[in-house]
C-alpha cells in the first residue's frame, strides 16, 4: 500500500531570515553613529587632553571644536534612538532572552577555547556561542555607560544624580573616556572575526535564511 507522500511545513518553504532586516538596519546605524561619535570624540579630547597624548587630526572629525560637538550630538541622538528601539523589539519579542541567555562562566570559557582552536562552528549563524553572547551584552551595558556619563558631560548641572554616582564631573570624563576605548576594542576583535568568517558579513547585509 503506498505510503502517504511527506508534507512540507510552512517552515521550510519560507524559511525564517536569523538576521530580519530591522536588526541589519539597526545594526548599520549604530555601526555609522559610532564611528561619528569616536572620530568626532577624539577631536573633542584633543581640545583638553585627559592623558599625555593626543590623536592624529587626520583621524578626528570634526575640524575644530565647534564642529565636533555637533557631530558628536547628532550622533548621540541616532545611537540613543536605534539603541532604545533594538532594545525595546528584543524584549518585547522574546528575542533577549533567547539569543543572549543563557550565559555561564564555564559555557564561555569552553567557547573561547574553542574560538582560539579554531574549533567554534558557524553553521547557524542565528544561534550565539556564549562568547557572543557576553561580548553583545557588554556592548548593551557599554553603550549605556556611554550615554549616562556622556549626560553628565553634556549636562552636568542638569543631571546631579548621574554626576555624583559617577564620582563627579572629573570622574565622568574618565569613565566616558574608558567606555569609548573598550567599544573600539570591541571593534577591531569584532572586524577581525569578521575577516575569519566572511559570511558574517554577507549575512548582515543581505541577511541570512535558516529553517525553523
Amino acid at each position: 500500500m503506498p505510503t502517504a507522500p511527506e508534507t512540507t511545513s510552512a517552515a521550510t518553504l519560507h524559511p525564517k531570515s536569523s538576521h530580519p532586516r530591522w536588526l541589519r538596519l539597526a545594526h548599520w546605524l549604530n555601526a555609522l553613529a559610532v564611528l561619528v561619535m569616536v572620530t568626532s570624540g577624539w577631536r573633542i579630547y584633543n581640545a583638553s587632553p585627559l592623558f599625555g597624548f593626543s590623536f592624529p587630526k587626520s583621524i578626528t572629525l570634526g575640524g575644530w571644536l565647534g564642529g565636533a560637538l555637533q557631530w558628536h550630538f547628532a550622533a548621540m541622538w541616532m545611537l540613543v534612538a536605534v539603541s532604545l528601539f533594538y532594545l525595546i523589539i528584543n524584549v518585547v519579542s522574546g528575542r533577549l532572552s533567547r539569543r543572549f541567555f543563557p550565559v555561564s562562566p564555564k559555557g564561555f570559557f569552553h567557547d573561547l577555547g574553542s574560538a582560539l582552536q579554531g574549533r567554534l562552528g558557524h553553521a547557524d549563524l542565528g544561534q550565539y556561542n556564549q562568547v557572543q553572547r557576553v561580548a553583545y551584552l557588554f556592548v548593551m551595558l557599554d553603550i549605556t555607560v556611554l550615554v549616562i556619563s556622556g549626560l553628565v558631560l553634556w549636562k552636568s548641572v542638569q543631571f546631579p544624580l548621574l554626576r555624583e554616582l559617577l564620582g563627579g564631573y572629573d570622574s565622568a570624563r574618565y569613565v566616558h573616556f574608558i567606555a569609548m576605548s573598550l567599544m573600539v576594542a570591541f571593534i577591531a576583535v569584532h572586524l577581525v572575526m569578521v575577516a575569519l568568517v566572511p559570511k558574517t558579513l554577507l549575512a548582515m547585509i543581505i541577511g541570512h535564511k535558516e529553517h525553523v
